[in-house]
């Protein structure tokens, strides 16, 4: 099925189901007031989600609205935990080598992992900030949220307790990276809030494409409308989603509503385009000897979607401007 958080005014939203079709939806609040309720008592409320879910496609359902992404919050606006993974070995090593860091000599058992951006942003809100110049970044990625993982659980274990997909936009300040990480710890500033699409899924939505863990589909990302990057998202994944939720559980419980993000999607050699400006410039430097392309500047626009066989949204698409946020005025200092 496809749920999706509906603005009301609220921290949480409304939760509705939504058409396969990504056409109608249907708001679930005799079910579950928010994805976060139901997510708490998942066994016994899927089920009835399920069901509209059901009604809806098949032209039955009652209340229903045109589904209209703008009108999105992210699919579960107030994670318990927000943590994002490096599932992508080629990532990793074109971000390192594009600031001049050393290289891991080998890929290691355990994937690298840190606490995320906080609360995500819909799929329609602005990628504000106060500098065009801490680099701005895109990073196209796919995010899975978790049921209660306890600790120590097995990969297999995770796998039954994943819940949802929904895709995400992993912004990254790339010139204020650098500084966090001599200060030796971090990252954190060079992480602001990132965005999900409008729609998450659960897994068998995908079909075939959903096999041991990983999505095998192609990840598409535009800027300014131009495509730049379909990297296959299941390709060059070095660890599935299982296995890092059970490295996620590795010290601690997981709780239901934890979400947790793959990494940039990026395929060896740079044949599929990027998923994010910091590859593009890596692959540059290493040609020429000079990184060409800029970072994001206000006034940009940014698209990631994903298409089944058919061609067809799978999980709506994020599409975000890149605008200059205004600081807050002290009151004391008339700033």
């Amino acid at each position: 099925m496809k749920l999706a958080t509906i603005k009301d005014g609220s921290r949480d939203g409304q939760l509705a189901v939504v058409s396969r079709d990504l056409k109608t939806a249907q708001l679930a609040d005799g079910i579950a007031p928010t994805l976060r309720r139901a997510l708490d008592d998942w066994a016994f409320i899927a089920p009835q989600l399920e069901q509209l879910y059901r009604e809806l496609n098949q032209g039955r359902g009652r209340r229903v609205f045109d589904f209209d992404p703008a009108h999105c919050m992210a699919p579960l606006p107030r994670p318990c935990q927000w943590v994002e993974a490096a599932a992508y070995p080629s990532h990793v090593e074109l971000e390192r080598s594009g600031r001049g860091a050393a290289l891991p000599e080998a890929p290691g058992d355990e994937p690298p992992m840190g606490q995320g951006g906080g609360e995500p942003l819909g799929p329609r809100d602005d990628i504000a900030l106060l500098h065009e110049e801490w680099g701005i970044d895109f990073g196209a990625g796919l995010a899975v949220i978790s049921d209660d993982l306890g600790m120590g659980a097995t990969a297999d274990q995770a796998h039954q307790q994943i819940r949802l997909l929904m895709l995400v936009n992993q912004v990254a300040l790339r010139n204020v990276l650098p500084d966090e990480l001599a200060g030796g710890l971090g990252p954190l500033q060079s992480r602001p809030a990132g965005a999900c699409s409008p729609v998450a899924l659960t897994p068998d939505e995908l079909g075939d494409a959903w096999q041991g863990g990983k999505v095998h589909l192609a990840l598409r990302a535009s800027w300014n409308g131009k495509l730049v990057g379909q990297a296959q998202a299941g390709v060059d994944m070095a660890f599935n989603f299982a296995q890092l939720l059970a490295h996620l559980a590795r010290t601690r419980q997981v709780r239901a509503g934890a979400v947790l993000a793959g990494g940039v999607v990026s395929n060896r050699g740079g044949k599929r385009g990027y998923s994010c400006i910091a590859e593009q410039r890596a692959l540059e430097l290493a040609a020429k000897g000079r990184a060409a392309t800029p970072y994001l500047a206000f006034g940009d626009s940014i698209r990631i979607e994903m298409l089944d066989g058919d061609g067809k949204s799978l999980f709506g698409a994020i599409e975000q401007n890149v605008a200059q946020a205004v600081a807050p005025v002290d009151a004391r200092r008339g700033r």
